[in-house]
């Protein structure tokens, strides 16, 4: 009888050692019930594993919070999640989930720089990008430069437009880093392979030559054209005439519409009233832009019209052109 009840005994005490073990096992590998399919989850930086853990809970995506803590701290993942955005799909289980915010597996949030804008544009973008963690918001255009350890001072151009995919809660900084970079990797890939004669002093006037071009016109196939215009402007210390540069010295003057007085307004970026090119660039280029810039068409024309639709005719000589312009732009008239 005395024996039965040592067996007993040694059978609860295994019991009780093994059952939070054997609960904790089963709590691991059954499937959670999700609220919704996928559900998103956000995971803030310096967020504890017990916060993290508080707020699965508190979206519904687990029963209790504390089976998935102590299933952390058995496995020693407290302090290895990261942060991010994540999205969660059926089936799931405690266990897979732990796995996928300690790994990282986020989904990645994204801003589009677009071709053609200007840097300030790209600065309202960044700012209004909910997923981007904002250390560079309150920074002027110069100290922003710096922070990203670029010595130029003037940020106009220096960025390229492509859309760029990061983890949500990265720093702005980051993503003006990486779009600095991607600018000169591109303007330094594409100088060495430079037209012969071009005349660009040094990448960077190459850099102001394709912003003109890239707001000049938004059909990919006219811009070695275009390039080509400004290119034999420049050799024959033409002045360049060109309307956006005038628009863009004029800031927040600028109404929607140029006019005639403007023309002939003076600023450093009136090229009506200044030769050669603007001091900075006017826009962020794309690689194209880039490329007609350094590679433009083999021509003579000296001008070139809209015809709408984005589309220009191209002269060679005065009157050729101003045929144009009374065919296109006066109709006729």
């Amino acid at each position: 009888m005395r024996k039965s009840n040592s067996g007993r005994g040694l059978i609860l005490w295994v019991l009780l050692l093994l059952g939070p073990a054997v609960w904790l096992a089963y709590f691991a590998y059954r499937p959670l019930d999700l609220p919704a399919e996928p559900v998103e989850f956000a995971v803030k930086s310096g967020q504890s594993t017990r916060m993290v853990a508080r707020q699965l809970e508190a979206a519904a995506i687990l029963p209790r919070q504390y089976e998935f803590l102590a299933l952390a701290i058995l496995l020693n993942k407290t302090g290895q999640i990261k942060a991010g955005q994540y999205s969660f799909k059926a089936p799931l289980t405690p266990m897979a989930l732990l796995e996928k915010l300690t790994r990282g597996d986020t989904v990645l949030s994204k801003l589009t720089v677009v071709e053609g804008w200007s840097f300030r544009q790209m600065r309202e973008a960044v700012n209004k990008n909910p997923d981007l963690r904002h250390e560079g918001a309150e920074l002027n255009d110069a100290a922003l430069l710096a922070a990203i350890g670029a010595p130029e001072r003037w940020p106009e151009g220096l960025f390229f437009p492509d859309t760029y995919y990061f983890d949500a809660g990265s720093s702005d900084i980051k993503l003006y880093r990486r779009a600095y970079h991607a600018m000169r990797d591109r303007l330094g890939e594409a100088w060495p392979q430079r037209a012969d004669g071009l005349p660009y002093k040094t990448p960077y006037e190459a850099l102001v030559m394709a912003s003109i071009i890239e707001k000049e016109t938004g059909a990919p196939e006219e811009r070695p054209q275009i390039a080509a215009v400004f290119v034999n402007r420049l050799r024959l210390g033409m002045r360049l005439q060109t309307d956006p540069t005038v628009i863009y010295g004029m800031g927040e003057r600028f109404d929607g519409n140029l006019r005639k007085g403007d023309l002939s307004t003076d600023t450093p970026y009136n090229t009506y009233t200044r030769a050669g090119l603007p001091p900075t660039p006017i826009a962020l280029p794309g690689e194209a832009a880039i490329r007609a810039a350094l590679k433009p068409d083999t021509s003579r024309a000296l001008y070139f019209v809209a015809m709408g639709e984005g589309k220009h005719h191209f002269s060679a000589s005065l009157d050729e052109h101003n045929r144009a312009v009374n065919r296109y732009q006066r109709k006729g008239r």
